[in-house]
């Protein structure tokens, strides 16, 4: 027996790999792969913020910066949040610049909990946040979410997953993998849970920029849920800045204390040359940012429409930039529907169970590639569920769907 296998942490043992990186992994081997899997913007970073960097190197900026980050941009993103979410946080206390947000998410975790705390995940959602909270210590509980909802959070399941052990809720919307956002109206009656609970919301807002419909809003705008809720965000979506691996969190300063003295002991900061970059984007960016919005919003409607037509049954996603499709009319699992299409139409995308409950049945497709990608991506699944015969069970699940409808409702028009 290898001396080393048997002394791994039980809980690492238990975690498996990362759904997605399955499929990303092969799309690398192999450029004849069309790959809607990754969440990661096909532009490249404002030249602004690159600019920003090389006079950054050239003047020997390659220290340390202070743990929190850069004073300069935690100013800057305290600005940022007020004047786009109408959240006021204090630089100095309430700031802190983290290594993307995934690590803002984990330092989160392990400053609040303790073994036997329960965290509620509402899924589909992202695979990372399950691990970490197991991984620092709590009990994720999984809370399905229903697609006739449009896959929002409602008052009446979220009362349900409450326990005397839950301690916070981890939210993330603009929504990956559906798509889905949250309105002020939506929000209201999850806050006065939260409340009545003494709940923490760990609000993932890493999307929140790219919201199509409406404005986003922050359930921290909410009257008395600033003290409570944990925004979590970064540069990597809106600013094309995946590599960089710049995030922030902002909330109250008892928890960013604490999350600053874990950070401390294990990032000590986020890379300089990113917090330059990010800082270039919130001062000179946002043309470019506005840009990249306008193409995803343009690639959405055409994606939508298009898988629509071929038979996948999808809704509008109103942010992010993801499709979450039904193939359960194939009759296939999304597992199957995802490597068959990988194998035999070299297509990747992402299979909907890997993001929890209710996402069997769906596939995740991302629309982060050119429209001249997306628009072949469709011919390929197109021509792959005629060849195998697949679209025409799901043109006969949707006459069955039809045949046992009200007369009122029956206003699918099959082909």
């Amino acid at each position: 027996m290898n001396p080393i296998s048997s002394r791994i942490s039980p809980v690492v043992q238990s975690i498996p790999p990362s759904g997605i990186r399955q499929f990303f992994n092969v799309v690398e081997g192999d450029k004849d792969i069309i790959s809607l899997g990754v969440g990661e913007p096909d532009f490249s970073t404002p030249k602004c913020a690159i600019d920003a960097v090389k006079r950054s190197l050239e003047q020997g900026q390659t220290m340390y910066t202070p743990n929190e980050g850069m004073s300069d941009l935690r100013e800057a993103i305290a600005e940022y949040m007020h004047a786009s979410f109408g959240i006021r946080y204090e630089p100095s206390r309430e700031v802190l610049v983290t290594v993307g947000g995934s690590e803002a998410i984990d330092l989160a975790l392990r400053a609040i909990l303790s073994p036997g705390d329960e965290v509620i995940v509402p899924v589909p959602g992202y695979i990372a946040y399950a691990p970490l909270i197991r991984l620092n210590g709590g009990t994720p509980v999984e809370l399905e979410l229903a697609e006739k909802d449009q896959f929002k959070l409602t008052a009446e399941a979220l009362r349900q997953a409450i326990t005397p052990q839950t301690k916070a809720i981890m939210v993330n919307y603009p929504s990956n993998p559906t798509g889905a956002i949250m309105t002020h109206e939506d929000w209201l009656p999850i806050a006065r849970l939260a409340v009545q609970h003494n709940l923490i919301i760990l609000s993932d807002e890493i999307y929140a920029e790219l919201t199509y419909e409406g404005k986003h809003v922050s359930i921290a705008s909410l009257p008395g849920m600033r003290e409570r809720t944990v925004v979590i965000s970064g540069f990597s979506k809106a600013y094309a800045m995946t590599g960089w691996r710049v995030g922030y969190v902002c909330g109250d300063r008892a928890l960013i204390a604490a999350m600053t003295k874990i950070h401390q002991y294990t990032a000590l900061c986020a890379p300089r040359v990113g917090q330059a970059a990010a800082l270039e984007c919130l001062r000179s960016g946002q043309a470019d940012k506005e840009e990249m919005k306008r193409a995803f919003n343009e690639r959405r409607r055409m994606f939508a429409a298009a898988l629509n037509d071929i038979g996948l049954s999808c809704r509008q996603p109103q942010g992010a930039f993801y499709l979450f499709p039904s193939i359960a009319g194939t009759g296939l699992s999304s597992q199957v529907f995802a490597e068959r299409l990988l194998v035999e139409a070299k297509v990747a995308v992402v299979p909907g169970h890997v993001f929890g409950a209710g996402g069997e049945g769906f596939i995740r497709c991302s629309y982060a590639a050119s429209s001249v990608q997306l628009a072949e991506a469709v011919e390929r699944i197109d021509r792959w569920l005629k060849q195998t015969g697949l679209v025409y069970k799901i043109r006969d699940s949707l006459r069955y769907s039809v045949a046992v409808m009200p007369s009122s409702l029956r206003k699918i028009r099959l082909k």
